[in-house]
């Protein structure tokens, strides 16, 4: 039953969720703007102690919400969607997609960044598709635009 509600919640907030064009409207008026993401970077996603490399990519981002997509080491480009953009941080979701840390496995992730000294820094969770304890990866990212 517990489950049931969660679930009902979850779709209600999506039904209730501003439109693309509006939420991109609400960032420019709160004064982020996807195009000050716009451009090539060089990211990492680390440990969320931000010790450890976990690994390297490359994430394209545009001036609008579509367009945007990851690409890490000898891989196919995967298609990204901003789902977000409020105050002076973007979320993007990715996925489900092959595990780039555990061959094999599905994963989805979604990531809250920033920009800060001329860098994109934020936040990532990685939900895997697995029963398996550890089916959820809290971490790090930065990033710097590649020129």
């Amino acid at each position: 039953m517990q489950r049931f509600a969660v679930l009902c919640c979850a779709v209600l907030l999506a039904a209730c969720a501003p439109g693309e064009d509006q939420a991109a409207m609400e960032a420019e008026e709160a004064g982020v703007s996807l195009a000050d993401f716009a451009g090539t970077w060089s990211m990492q996603a680390m440990t969320a102690t931000g010790d450890t490399t976990l690994v390297s990519y490359e994430m394209v981002a545009t001036e609008d919400m579509d367009g945007w997509t990851v690409t890490f080491p000898d891989r196919e480009p995967i298609q990204a969607r901003v789902v977000a953009v409020e105050g002076d941080s973007i979320v993007v979701e990715l996925g489900p997609y092959e595990s780039a840390l555990r061959g094999g496995i599905m994963v989805s992730t979604r990531t809250v960044a920033r920009l800060e000294d001329g860098m994109m820094v934020g936040t990532f969770v990685a939900r895997y598709e697995t029963t398996e304890p550890d089916s959820v990866l809290r971490g790090r990212q930065e990033g710097t635009r590649i020129p």
